[in-house]
């Protein structure tokens, strides 16, 4: 629970240890608002921009607030739209028509590389994308189609031809370098072996999937495309059923046996596999369900012990890269576009455009 203890003083009283709250209370997630508030169409907020008009899915546009706290902000007015198709949106980034970007297609880096007035804004990070077995039903529930949907995986040629060097190599979990020590580096790379693969499809028994893909991020599509590649030299059919974005996350996502997925960076491991690898959390893309993770989550939000905390995070990364149902093929980079007019963007790897 929350007291105030004077005006400019609260005490939090929680249920045990947790070194990363004071992170947690700076992310773009956690909103402090009015006791009793029902109407947030047009919020007022602290932050350095009003808001003027929201339509969602058209456009937003905010206005310089002239009581803003702390310096700034530089500009008078922002209008941010919606362009979901990425060729009309790098059209209009190399047009004139919008000045920054999100989300650039890795194929269109040379284009906008030899634009004059534009550029690219790339920013490495732990955003990830990746396929989710569900683990609740089949095929998502046999260990070994599972290992071998991993052990198809190109990473490399994911990394070289599909995202263009923009990123990391995945290796079925969340925590890549961009989490500094908490990375277990120690873990061994998963390498691309199509006899192993073959080997664990044959014990599944399994000789066909679906897979439902939407481009919800840049390079998925190709990925798995390329997967399925790889899964017919072994003898899976493995079918892509593309799907669209708009609708994906309600309707397709952890809904259906075999879907993709991409997150952000989160500013600490432990919120990242909290939110998404511990037993029962809300998102846990596969349903995939091991007490151990509860333990050591909890025991490392505790850990003072510099060893100690790696040691635990370790056992976690490796739990999650023998055991669930997740394949994370690749770290995408957060790459976006701009015009050379703007300014001032920071290298926040919690998402584009600086970190938000």
């Amino acid at each position: 629970e929350w007291k105030k203890v004077d005006n400019h003083t609260v005490k939090a009283t929680m249920k045990g240890p947790n070194s990363d709250l004071p992170v947690i209370l700076g992310t773009p997630q956690f909103k402090m608002i009015k006791d009793g508030t029902t109407d947030f169409q047009m919020p007022t907020g602290t932050g350095p921009f009003k808001l003027k008009e929201f339509k969602p899915g058209v456009r937003a546009v905010h206005t310089r607030n002239e009581h803003y706290w702390r310096d700034g902000p530089n500009v008078d007015e922002i209008e941010t739209m919606a362009i979901t198709d990425k060729v009309a949106r790098t059209s209009a980034l190399l047009s004139g028509d919008i000045e920054l970007m999100q989300a650039l297609d890795p194929k269109a880096i040379r284009q906008v590389e030899g634009t004059p007035g534009v550029g690219i804004w790339s920013v490495p990070s732990g955003a990830y994308f990746g396929i989710c077995c569900m683990t609740n039903t089949s095929p998502g529930n046999n260990k070994d189609f599972v290992m071998a949907m991993k052990l198809i995986q190109r990473r490399k040629k994911i990394l070289k031809s599909v995202l263009k060097k923009q990123g990391t190599l995945g290796n079925d979990h969340p925590i890549n370098i961009s989490y500094g020590t908490d990375h277990c580096s120690e873990l061994a790379q998963r390498e691309h072996d199509l006899d192993k693969a073959k080997f664990h499809l044959k014990k599944s028994g399994i000789t066909s999937a679906e897979l439902n893909v939407a481009e919800v991020a840049p390079g998925l599509t190709d990925s798995c495309l390329l997967a399925q590649r790889e899964a017919n030299k072994i003898g899976l059919d493995l079918k892509i059923k593309k799907v669209p974005n708009d609708g994906y996350w309600g309707a397709v996502w952890m809904k259906t046996p075999l879907n993709v997925v991409t997150w952000n960076m989160r500013p600490t491991a432990n919120v990242m596999l909290n939110i998404a690898f511990a037993p029962n959390a809300p998102w846990n893309d596969t349903l995939w369900n091991d007490e151990r993770m509860g333990k050591w989550l909890a025991e490392s939000r505790a850990a003072k012990d510099p060893a100690l905390r790696h040691e635990l995070y370790c056992s976690m990364q490796t739990l999650i890269n023998e055991e669930c149902g997740m394949v994370i093929m690749a770290h995408r980079n957060y790459l976006d576009a701009k015009s050379d007019k703007i300014e001032g963007l920071s290298r926040m790897p919690l998402g584009s455009h600086g970190g938000y």
